[in-house]
């Protein structure tokens, strides 16, 4: 069978491809969203131009200190995290006890200048990083071509997902996270320093965007406006999923990275809104998200 309703398998399965890469992009950085709003109840606006950063950063190591992406993918998420850490110890923590929409728009300003500050230095246009020599060709599968880096972009991204989910759902350190977002004064009277594992679970939030960042620099061009374009699709995303929670984040990103690849296929002209049709849908059925708790 090479068609299904007038399509071509490759054509098919090419865009099931793509659906999978952009999902897994969709899941990392709505983790990354979910992470930091499910355990310090913050809407972090500037994650998108967190995820540009990790980008810019994995490309200013390697033309300007001559790091490989190996390195970069190390060292990124650890010095754009400890950026994120040094925002919510002198930014962030002085509103946490205001509404929410105050931390709501502090992020969104500091998006905005973020952005602003690294279009002003390198412009608007994008700037090519290459796929490394390891990751570089592909597989031929018979129904499709396989690009060996994103196959890789796929499979790490499960495993970073997976990981992130088992330490916050399954450990005794996820614990505490989870009952020092319920009651901090608790915790603390048990030994804990709540602001300091807030401050860090604030930079593990902004260190998943940054290392989506670095893998997405060899598939997209890396530019100050490649967070912004990104950003709200994932803010659909975690609705869909269910504000604050890490697995309905994981399941809605890579699912609705499918659905997306699919509608290109059956339905280009819808392929740029069927996340947020879909985003409208749920939220009529079940306004707190797929797997978000009711309050």
């Amino acid at each position: 069978m090479t068609e299904l309703f007038g399509i071509s398998m490759q054509a098919l399965f090419g865009q099931l491809m793509i659906g999978a890469i952009n999902g897994a992009f969709y899941a990392m950085l709505s983790l990354g969203l979910a992470v930091i709003f499910g355990l310090l109840n913050i809407i972090n606006f500037a994650h998108g131009a967190q995820y540009m950063m990790g980008a810019f950063c994995a490309w200013l190591l390697l033309n300007f200190l001559g790091m490989n992406y190996w390195m970069a993918l190390v060292l990124t998420p650890l010095l754009v995290g400890a950026s994120g850490m040094l925002i919510e110890r002198f930014f962030l923590r002085r509103i946490q006890q205001l509404d929410h929409v105050y931390g709501l728009l502090l992020t969104f300003g500091a998006a905005l200048l973020i952005e602003g500050a690294f279009r002003q230095l390198f412009g608007a246009a994008g700037l090519p990083y290459s796929t490394p020599a390891l990751l570089q060709g592909g597989h031929q599968l018979g129904f499709m071509y396989l690009p060996t880096y994103r196959a890789w972009v796929f499979v790490f991204s499960i495993v970073v997902c997976a990981a992130t989910w088992l330490v916050i759902e399954k450990t005794k350190l996820g614990s505490y996270l989870r009952a020092a977002t319920e009651n901090p004064m608790l915790v603390q009277a048990f030994g804990v320093r709540v602001p300091r594992m807030m401050m860090l679970t604030y930079g593990f939030g902004v260190a998943l965007a940054a290392l989506g960042g670095v893998l997405a620099a060899p598939i997209y061009q890396v530019s100050p406006g490649m967070g912004s374009s990104t950003i709200i699709v994932v803010f659909a995303v975690v609705v869909i999923g269910g504000m604050g929670s890490i697995g309905g984040a994981i399941f809605s990103g890579f699912a609705l990275g499918l659905i997306e690849g699919l509608t290109k296929v059956f339905y280009p002209q819808a392929s740029s809104t069927v996340i947020f049709v879909i985003m409208a849908l749920v939220l009529l059925a079940k306004p707190a998200g797929l797997f978000g708790r009711t309050a």
